[in-house]
């Protein structure tokens, strides 16, 4: 199977470092031109870097997700650029920081950032390439949810949970809506995989023993890389997938 991405233009949020950055970099080795979007300036520049040292084409861009006019503003570059987003990959999201704590002691302003950066910037980017795509009569969108949002969260975080059960129903509901014109919207659900400073903490707050029962939990054995996650995107994103639309993929391991 090859993918091959030539011609095509892939607006990866979330793209400074961990899945965003080797999805950016995924594509752009398969010939797409990458528009690579977060809030984290340096480690965003490092993630154009790469993609281009690997032969491909990146374009960075300062927003946050959660940010309409921001949103809107880098979709109209890159459609600008290159005449529509064909590919959109809402990877943004995460804890913000915070950590498991019992429920009474969640504040509104907690649970409300997780939900407008994990499902709030999704819709707005979905929200904003969706004109050009209906337009072209096709696109493709793939979520970067969680297995936090098929079953519950290792880190206990309730509104990070909630927040990635409901980016899953959105998929879901896009599919049907965007069906006529040829758009998929699709999802993908990692596992623990140490990917960012915020993974890497949690990974070291099991301890060793904690660490052993989380890889002896998963039928491989072994935990999963960014590239793992990225494969499956690409896949989503090809054409080897137009007739799927709508779904879940746990990319874990095996649980």
């Amino acid at each position: 199977m090859t993918l091959d991405f030539t011609g095509k233009t892939a607006l990866v949020t979330g793209a400074a470092h961990g899945f965003g950055r080797a999805i950016s970099t995924a594509f752009a080795e398969r010939g797409a031109q990458v528009w690579a979007c977060d809030v984290l300036d340096d480690e965003l520049n490092e993630t154009a870097a790469l993609c281009r040292s690997a032969g491909g084409t990146c374009h960075a861009v300062i927003a946050d997700v959660r940010d309409r006019a921001a949103v809107d503003a880098c979709v109209a570059a890159a459609s600008a650029a290159s005449g529509r987003v064909d590919i959109l990959v809402n990877n943004a999201g995460g804890v913000l920081g915070q950590v498991g704590r019992p429920l009474e002691q969640i504040t509104p302003e907690e649970w409300r950032a997780i939900f407008d950066v994990n499902v709030t910037g999704a819709f707005y980017c979905s929200q904003a390439v969706a004109p050009g795509m209906k337009a072209a009569r096709g696109g493709r969108i793939v979520n970067i949810s969680s297995g936090a949002g098929l079953g519950i969260s290792l880190t206990g975080i309730q509104a990070y949970a909630s927040a990635k059960a409901a980016q899953i129903g959105l998929t879901r509901q896009l599919a049907h809506e965007l069906g006529p014109w040829g758009i998929t919207v699709n999802n993908v659900a990692p596992g623990f995989v140490r990917s960012n400073p915020a993974t890497e903490r949690q990974w070291e707050s099991y301890g060793e023993e904690g660490q052993r029962a989380l890889v002896d939990r998963i039928a491989l054995k072994r935990l999963g890389t960014p590239d793992d996650i990225a494969y499956g995107v690409l896949f989503f994103a090809s054409e080897h997938a137009s007739w799927i639309t709508g779904q879940v993929i746990s990319i874990d391991g095996g649980k």
